[in-house]
Protein backbone atom coordinates (compact mmCIF):
# COMPACT_ATOMS: atom_id res chain seq x y z
CA UNK A 1 0.00 0.00 0.00
CA UNK A 2 2.83 2.37 0.77
CA UNK A 3 4.53 1.59 -2.51
CA UNK A 4 1.27 2.35 -4.29
CA UNK A 5 0.95 5.74 -2.58
CA UNK A 6 4.57 6.62 -3.35
CA UNK A 7 4.14 5.62 -7.00
CA UNK A 8 0.99 7.71 -7.27
CA UNK A 9 2.71 10.67 -5.70
CA UNK A 10 5.67 10.38 -8.09
CA UNK A 11 3.28 10.05 -11.02
CA UNK A 12 1.38 13.16 -9.96
CA UNK A 13 4.58 15.15 -9.50
CA UNK A 14 5.91 13.94 -12.85
CA UNK A 15 2.72 14.94 -14.68
CA UNK A 16 2.18 18.12 -12.68
CA UNK A 17 5.53 19.77 -13.35
CA UNK A 18 5.04 20.18 -17.12
CA UNK A 19 1.56 21.59 -16.53
CA UNK A 20 2.92 24.13 -14.08
CA UNK A 21 5.68 25.04 -16.55
CA UNK A 22 3.14 25.42 -19.37
CA UNK A 23 0.97 27.72 -17.28
CA UNK A 24 4.04 29.73 -16.32
CA UNK A 25 4.96 30.12 -20.01
CA UNK A 26 1.45 31.30 -20.87
CA UNK A 27 1.56 33.78 -18.01
CA UNK A 28 4.91 35.11 -19.23
CA UNK A 29 3.61 35.53 -22.76
CA UNK A 30 0.52 37.32 -21.53
CA UNK A 31 2.67 39.50 -19.28
CA UNK A 32 4.89 40.48 -22.23
CA UNK A 33 1.83 41.35 -24.32
CA UNK A 34 0.46 43.48 -21.51
CA UNK A 35 3.79 45.25 -21.10
CA UNK A 36 3.80 46.06 -24.82
CA UNK A 37 0.25 47.42 -24.58
CA UNK A 38 1.15 49.56 -21.56
CA UNK A 39 4.17 50.97 -23.39
CA UNK A 40 2.00 51.84 -26.40
CA UNK A 41 -0.61 53.51 -24.19
CA UNK A 42 2.07 55.53 -22.40
CA UNK A 43 3.40 56.72 -25.76
CA UNK A 44 -0.11 57.71 -26.90
CA UNK A 45 -0.68 59.48 -23.58
CA UNK A 46 2.49 61.52 -24.02
CA UNK A 47 1.47 62.45 -27.58
CA UNK A 48 -2.01 63.48 -26.46
CA UNK A 49 -0.61 65.50 -23.56
CA UNK A 50 1.56 67.41 -25.99
CA UNK A 51 -1.41 68.08 -28.25
CA UNK A 52 -3.51 69.27 -25.30
CA UNK A 53 -0.75 71.66 -24.23
CA UNK A 54 -0.47 73.03 -27.76
CA UNK A 55 -4.21 73.49 -28.06
CA UNK A 56 -4.37 75.21 -24.68
CA UNK A 57 -1.69 77.70 -25.76
CA UNK A 58 -3.49 78.29 -29.05
CA UNK A 59 -6.78 78.82 -27.20
CA UNK A 60 -5.12 81.32 -24.88
CA UNK A 61 -3.64 83.22 -27.80
CA UNK A 62 -6.99 83.30 -29.59
CA UNK A 63 -8.77 84.51 -26.47
CA UNK A 64 -6.21 87.29 -26.07
CA UNK A 65 -6.59 88.29 -29.71
CA UNK A 66 -10.37 88.23 -29.35
CA UNK A 67 -10.21 90.58 -26.37
CA UNK A 68 -7.94 92.94 -28.30
CA UNK A 69 -10.34 92.97 -31.23
CA UNK A 70 -13.30 93.65 -28.96
CA UNK A 71 -11.43 96.52 -27.31
CA UNK A 72 -10.47 97.97 -30.70
CA UNK A 73 -14.05 97.68 -31.96
CA UNK A 74 -15.55 99.47 -28.96
CA UNK A 75 -13.01 102.30 -29.14
CA UNK A 76 -13.63 102.93 -32.87
CA UNK A 77 -17.42 102.94 -32.86
CA UNK A 78 -19.18 106.14 -31.82
CA UNK A 79 -21.35 105.99 -28.74
CA UNK A 80 -24.80 104.65 -29.46
CA UNK A 81 -27.78 106.95 -29.35
CA UNK A 82 -30.44 106.21 -26.85
CA UNK A 83 -32.95 103.70 -28.02
CA UNK A 84 -35.88 105.92 -27.05
CA UNK A 85 -36.95 108.01 -29.98
CA UNK A 86 -38.41 111.39 -29.40
CA UNK A 87 -41.71 111.90 -31.10
CA UNK A 88 -42.45 115.31 -32.44
CA UNK A 89 -45.95 116.61 -32.10
CA UNK A 90 -47.64 117.40 -35.29
CA UNK A 91 -49.38 120.67 -35.49
CA UNK A 92 -52.70 120.63 -37.02
CA UNK A 93 -53.35 123.34 -39.43
CA UNK A 94 -56.64 125.09 -38.81
CA UNK A 95 -57.98 126.76 -41.86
Amino acid sequence: MRKNAIVRLLLLVTLGLPLIGCQDTKARQENEQLKAQVAELQKENADLSGRVDGLAKENSALASENEKLKAAKTSKTPPKKSSKSKHKRRRTVNS
